[in-house]
C-alpha cells in the first residue's frame, strides 16, 4: 500500500460536507440533510499513477469551534474548508477556521483547499467565485468552486490536496535528512 493521508473536512453546517464526502467516496448525491456528529470514510485512490489510501473525516458543523474541533484538526493531514456560496456567513467562517488550523498545529501555512460548495444554485448564490479566489490567494491556498450535486470539481479538491499533502511529506523528509547531516561531533 502507498502513502496514507488523513483529510478533515470543515467548514459550517449545511455547506454540503457530507454531501461532497459522499459524492467523492460513492458517486452519489445526498439530497436530504442530515446533520452529521462525526464520521470517518476510508478511501484508496491513485493520483498521479501513485496508490494513496484516504482517511476522511467528516465533521458536525458548528456555530462556534470547540476543542473537539481541536482534536480534529490537530489529527489532520490536511483539510478541505467548505463554505456554500449562497451563505455569507459560512463564507466569513472559512477564515476562523483556517487561522483555528494555524494556531492549533503551530504553523505560518498548513496544507489546505478552499471550497466554495452549491455552485449550482445559481440563482440562490451570495458570494461570487472572485470572493472565493481572493481568499485563497490572501492565504496562498488552492480554491475550487464546487458542486456535489453536479459532480463538479469534487474529486479534483481532494486530488489537490493530495499533492499538496505529497509535497509537504517530501519537503518534511529532506529537511529531515539535512538536520541529521549537520550534526555536531565533539571529541
Amino acid at each position: 500500500m502507498g502513502e496514507r493521508f488523513k483529510i478533515v473536512l470543515l467548514g459550517g453546517s449545511g455547506v454540503g460536507k457530507s454531501a461532497i464526502t459522499l459524492m467523492f467516496l460513492q458517486g452519489t448525491f445526498l439530497s436530504e440533510y442530515d446533520p452529521t456528529l462525526e464520521e470517518t470514510f476510508r478511501k484508496t485512490m491513485a493520483i498521479e499513477n501513485k496508490s494513496c489510501l484516504l482517511d476522511i473525516l467528516d465533521t458536525a458543523g458548528q456555530e462556534s469551534y470547540t476543542t473537539m474541533e481541536s482534536r480534529y484538526i490537530q489529527n489532520g493531514d490536511g483539510f478541505l474548508i467548505v463554505y456554500s456560496v449562497t451563505s455569507e456567513t459560512t463564507f466569513e467562517k472559512v477564515s476562523t477556521i483556517y487561522d483555528l488550523v494555524l494556531r492549533v498545529k503551530d504553523v505560518d501555512s498548513f496544507p489546505t483547499v478552499i471550497l466554495g460548495n452549491k455552485s449550482d444554485l445559481a440563482t440562490q448564490r451570495k458570494v461570487t467565485p472572485n470572493q472565493g479566489k481572493d481568499l485563497s490567494n490572501q492565504y496562498s491556498l488552492p480554491f475550487f468552486e464546487t458542486s456535489a450535486l453536479q459532480n463538479k470539481n469534487v474529486t479534483e479538491s481532494f486530488s489537490s490536496l493530495v499533492q499538496i499533502l505529497r509535497k509537504k511529506r517530501e519537503t518534511d523528509l529532506l529537511t529531515k535528512k539535512q538536520k541529521k547531516k549537520k550534526k555536531c561531533l565533539i571529541m
